[in-house]
């Protein structure tokens, strides 16, 4: 009887340390975020107004990219506010601010309103454009975005990469960013 509980210990043990190395590799797939000099992935998500909005619409502008955990939060609603105060800046720059999360297209549309938001929030609720990002994250057992930005070129290829950003000053950091690389292709 004592030999088949450790037979039984055994294979439970065995089967923890396999599901352990599987959600391992599983979490490591999710994380790989695209390298700067390949091209973005392309991709068609739902908007706040219900517009599909693709990556090669905007084929000839500078994209600022950035994927966000979720409306109506704090750090969120700053990094949104920051934007939305920079976006005149972006504009000049020949250049669009996108926003990402896996929030629905009604969230979007609620946090636009409420926040005066008048630049795109994309909705990604099967979280593929998010992992295909490296952006997908996990909070308390919810699959989200994490912070993330990508400045896509005119040409659709990513020159800088910011993870885990600090949404009280990221825009200001894209900006600076965008102005230098503006510089250098003139």
């Amino acid at each position: 009887m004592s030999i088949s509980r450790y037979a039984l210990l055994a294979v439970l043990v065995i089967g923890a340390i396999f599901g352990v190395a599987a959600v391992q590799r599983a979490t490591a797939a999710d994380s790989t975020v695209p390298a700067v000099g390949q091209l973005a992935p392309q991709f068609t998500l739902p908007s706040q107004d219900g517009s599909k909005v693709s990556l090669s619409s905007f084929h000839g502008k500078w994209v600022v990219l950035y994927f966000y955990p979720k409306d109506m939060t704090s750090g969120c609603t700053l990094e949104a506010h920051n934007f939305q105060r920079d976006i005149g800046k972006f504009e000049k720059l020949d250049s669009v601010v996108v926003g990402v999360s896996v929030d629905s297209t009604d969230s979007h549309k609620q946090f636009c309103a409420k926040q005066g938001l008048t630049f795109k929030l994309l909705s990604d609720q099967d979280k593929k454009v998010v992992a295909d990002y490296g952006s997908l994250g996990n909070y308390m057992g919810m699959k989200i975005a994490k912070r993330n930005t990508f400045l896509i070129n005119p040409e659709g290829k990513i020159v800088k990469v910011w993870t885990g950003v600090d949404p009280s000053h990221h825009s200001e950091e894209v900006l600076s960013t965008l102005e230098d690389m503006e510089k250098k292709s003139a």
